[in-house]
This record gives structure tokens, sequence and C-alpha cells, in this order.
């Protein structure tokens, strides 16, 4: 029983950062009725974009290099926006898949690259911390992601559900033509949700190098099969719903 709780104490609090990439396959399927394949790499590459902060500052605090992948993230997103979606016609749902396939394996051939293909040290925070009670243990590290990932997620849904951008977009996904009839620019909506994914990808991938220790090229994968599991368990679309799952 202690294995048990122990798994799945483990398992939830690292688990909220396959939320996060679910919501990132989530909101753009949501808004574009479209699969975004570069997703999770654009992520992992948002979080090595962090570790420039480091080739500049060497003695940088683990928050700004987070910080810089969070930015990185965002300018991922926005990329493969204007590169996989922007100039091809939306109709054609089969040149928009087969163009982020394409992407997701320039991503990961350009971080193989740049790192040759060797695993990065990432920095952690409250790694050294240990909640204790008995024999059953929580890491701090491991708090700190499920604390910055809720936050996130709470983010997300107060811009959704309380902004005149989160209006725009649940109507963009739920009516494209009225919201257009209505004055809504949808290439504007779409460029923003992508870059708002990108800043979420972007955290989660540090957050995984941080409370892994380490960042790889392998995790490009793992992470695109888990965010697709999440979004199609929780529901094609539904935010929510892929928190849950």
């Amino acid at each position: 029983m202690l294995d048990f709780l122990q798994s799945l104490s483990d398992g939830v609090l690292f688990g909220s950062t396959y939320a996060l990439i679910g919501i990132g396959f989530t909101l753009v399927f949501g808004v574009m009725h479209k699969i975004n394949m570069a997703y999770a790499a654009a992520s992992i590459g948002g979080a090595y974009s962090g570790l420039l902060v480091l080739k500049v500052m060497a003695a940088a605090p683990p928050a700004l290099v987070f910080f810089g992948a969070f930015l990185g993230g965002g300018v991922a997103g926005a990329l493969v926006y204007v590169t996989c979606f922007h100039f091809i016609p939306l109709r054609s749902p089969l040149a928009t898949l087969m163009s982020t396939v394409g992407m997701l394996l320039l991503i990961d051939e350009i971080v193989v690259h740049v790192t040759d293909g060797m695993p990065q040290n990432y920095p952690a925070m409250f790694d050294d911390v240990m909640l204790r009670a008995g024999e059953f243990t929580m890491r701090g590290d491991l708090l700190l992601v499920f604390g910055v990932a809720v936050l996130c997620m709470a983010a997300l849904l107060l811009v959704l559900y309380r902004t005149r951008l989160g209006l725009a977009t649940r109507a963009v996904a739920q009516q494209p033509v009225a919201a257009r009839l209505c004055g809504i620019r949808l290439e504007r909506v779409n460029a923003t949700t992508f870059i708002i994914t990108g800043l979420l990808g972007g955290i989660a991938g540090a957050l995984i190098g941080a409370s892994v220790g380490t960042l790889s090229p392998l995790l490009t994968t793992p992470l695109t099969v888990k965010g697709l599991i999440v979004t199609v368990i929780g529901g094609l679309g539904s935010i929510p719903g892929a928190i849950v799952a």
C-alpha cells in the first residue's frame, strides 16, 4: 500500500506536466480543429532555449532559466503557426497535419545537432527539500512542478473565460463564420492561440527538465504520444477534460 500511495503521489505531481502538454494539443484542436503534431517538440525546444540564459549568465538563477524557456516556447509556437498553418489552406487537413509532422522532425534534428545528441543538465529548484510522513515522502521539486502547473492552468482558464480574448477564442472555436461576421479576426485569434500554447509548452518542458534533472531529444516522442492520449481521453477540445485526464 505504501508503494502504491508513493507511486500515486509522484504520478499526480509529475503528471501535471502532461496536463499542460495535453492542453496545448486540445486548445489548438478546439480553435482550429487541427492537430499540431509539432507541439511537444516545440515545447522541448522552448525548454532548451532556457539553457541559453546559462550560456549568457553562468550563474543565472533557475527562475530566470524557466522564464527563458517560457518565452522560447511562445516564440516556437508562433513560428509553428506561421510556417505550418498560416500559408496553408485550412480546408486541407492532411496538408497541415503533414507540415507539423515535418516541423516535429526539423525541431528534433536541430536539437540533436546543437547538443550533439547528448542530454543536457537542467537547473532544479527545491530538489533538496523532502517532506516526510513516516516512510511516505514528497519531493520538493515535484511539489514545485505541480504548483506551477496548477497556476498556469488557472491563468489559462481565467484568460479563456474572463477576457475579451477568451471570448473571441471560444467564438472562433464554436462558429468561425459567425465570429468573422462579428468582426473577429480569425488569423489573429489563431496566432494568439499558438503563442499561448507555446508559452504553456515552454514552461512544461522546463518543469520536466527540472524534475528529471536533464533534457534529452528522446523526450519528444513520448511527450507527443502522451499528450495525444491526454487529448483523446479528455475529449477533443475539452480543456477541463484534458486536465482531469
